[in-house]
């Protein structure tokens, strides 16, 4: 089967710490909420609704803050992104195996494609707004057989697509809790990623996303 591998976008492949915060922090300012923009930067992978209640906003106020964040978004935070490293080696990687790369995110789908845009960055398939085990059905879809993410949430979503999943220690969770939660390899960032595919490429081709377990 086609190869096909998944990737998350914040601090899987990109680092907008910087820009992410500084908009929380403008919408704080804004609405007079306790929002604390160095904390959601910090422990970015749950979705923007999520995050607002976990700061304590009241749910019918929740709509309207998430469209401020994604309105104040392009002009802060896609500037102010850089590329993890390894990533565009990682994703180049995919493509030099004959492979399809899908980028599966909890990020506004809109806001993603302009920070593909802006690195340079083609992908096959983009996905938005799906968190944890949400982004199974993306990739299943698609025939995933490995995702590639930073959170604990990745590997669920991995997990419950029947892919490889593949932790990076780049984001807010250690080696540790990844592995803790299934991850069926550990690399300390996507520049160990490349060799690790090549080496397999051929096992992961043949399970097409049905569940191998992968090397660990």
């Amino acid at each position: 089967m086609p190869l096909t591998v998944g990737f998350d976008l914040d601090m899987t492949l990109i680092d907008p710490r910087p820009g992410m915060a500084a908009v929380m922090d403008a919408v704080a300012a804004e609405t007079g909420y306790p929002l604390d923009g160095a904390h959601f930067a910090a422990n970015l992978g749950p979705p923007l609704d999520m995050v607002y209640r976990d700061f304590g906003v009241p749910e019918e106020d929740v709509p309207a803050l998430v469209t401020r964040f994604r309105a104040l978004y392009p002009e802060i935070v896609i500037p102010a992104t850089r590329a993890l490293p390894g990533a565009a080696q990682a994703l180049a990687a995919v493509r030099e195996l004959g492979g399809t790369t899908i980028v599966v995110t909890g990020k506004f789908r809109a806001n993603a494609a302009l920070h593909l845009a802006a690195l340079g960055w083609e992908v096959d398939h983009l996905f938005g707004e799906l968190w944890s085990t949400g982004k199974a059905e993306a990739l299943k879809a698609h025939g995933a057989a490995a995702y590639v993410g930073d959170h604990v949430g990745d590997v669920r979503g991995a997990k419950a697509a029947g892919a490889v999943a593949v932790g990076v220690v780049s984001g807010p969770c250690d080696a540790d809790e990844l592995a803790a939660e299934g991850a069926d390899v550990v690399l300390p960032d996507l520049t160990a990623f490349p060799g690790w595919l090549r080496a397999n490429a051929d096992r992961l081709s043949a399970a097409g996303g049905a569940g191998s377990p992968g090397p660990r």
